[in-house]
């Protein structure tokens, strides 16, 4: 039985699930903070990105326990990317690409590091990834 179809179901699922975490998480605070001495935070609170980040821990693993190292990375990245470009892209000043960049790299760094971690802890440990996916 052929299962090349089946080697995209975990870039896809991790960037829809990146896609919706970002919108549950970031998608709905959309204003700033204006604090007492005029500075201006936000919009996001460190709270929030923290969930995110904690969100997609278990689809990156998912994935990367079933040996799917570059879906996890490819997914999650592509999903935060489009995802923070859609968000910030009303941006008057273009600036927002730099940002969309930056969560571009970052994401790419951070869910390899993450999924190459436990890929190399769970074939360390003798485990092998049953099914297809």
């Amino acid at each position: 039985m052929d299962h090349k179809p089946l080697k995209l179901v975990p870039s896809l699922v991790t960037a829809l699930v990146s896609v919706a975490a970002w919108a549950a998480w970031l998608g709905w605070d959309q204003h700033r903070d204006v604090h007492p001495d005029g500075s201006v935070s936000g919009p996001y609170e460190a709270w929030q990105v923290v969930g995110l980040v904690l969100t997609l821990l278990v689809p990156v693993c998912w994935a990367a326990y079933r040996r799917h190292v570059a879906g996890a990375v490819l997914g999650t990245t592509a999903g935060l990317t489009v995802a923070a470009f859609s968000d910030w892209s009303d941006d008057g000043s273009g600036l927002f690409v730099i940002g969309v960049g930056m969560v571009m790299v970052g994401t790419a760094v951070a869910t390899f590091a993450v999924a190459a971690l436990v890929a190399a802890v769970t074939r360390r440990g003798g485990r092998s990834a049953p099914g297809p996916f």
